[in-house]
């Protein structure tokens, strides 16, 4: 087998063992939710259907078609229909609280992911700074000019977030 060919095989097998590996961490995000949280996301994955539109249609065309006499039986609610009114505020108060429930959930997970994706990234460039020592070091000693590119001690620095951070707090102050 080619060394490409297996090169290769070997970066798909990488690729799903990650897959899989974030696919085990989402699945047991997902079971350790408390039963509140639960509802509250099967609540909002159902106000966010198309189904949840079609049933206030419906519901809301047969409400005032009975409320105004149409349908032949005597108003419960009449026009302005208070009833309804009151009973749809009712329901986008509790609607807005399951998502917000749901929204906060998700932002904790995205702080999670950021979090991992940061320090993912530091390592990497840690492990990368790291390289470029040792391929400078052999460029030193195989007195290959490139090794003396005064680009590369600026790259051969760890960055440490705190100096990034402050760089963009002094470039965002006015």
């Amino acid at each position: 087998m080619p060394n490409g060919t297996r090169r290769q095989r070997h970066l798909i097998e990488a690729v799903e063992h990650n897959i899989a590996m974030l696919a085990a961490i989402r699945h047991q995000s997902r079971r350790q939710r408390s039963m509140h949280e639960c509802i509250a996301d099967s609540i909002t994955a159902f106000s966010g259907s198309m189904f949840f539109i079609y049933f206030h249609v419906t519901w809301f065309l047969l409400w005032v078609l009975a409320n105004t006499g149409y349908l032949g039986m005597e108003p419960f609610d009449p026009y302005p229909f208070g009833l309804l009114t009151m009973i749809v505020s009712l329901e986008a108060i509790f609607l807005a609280t399951f998502i917000l429930i749901s929204q906060n959930r998700m932002e904790e997970l995205q702080d999670r992911r950021a979090e991992l994706d940061l320090q993912i990234n530091l390592l990497a460039e840690h492990e990368i700074t790291k390289i470029l020592k040792i391929v400078d070091a052999i460029a030193d000693h195989l007195k290959i000019p490139e090794g003396k590119d005064p680009e590369l001690a600026d790259l051969e620095r760890d960055i440490t977030p705190d100096k990034v951070l402050e760089a963009i707090a002094r470039r965002q102050r006015p």
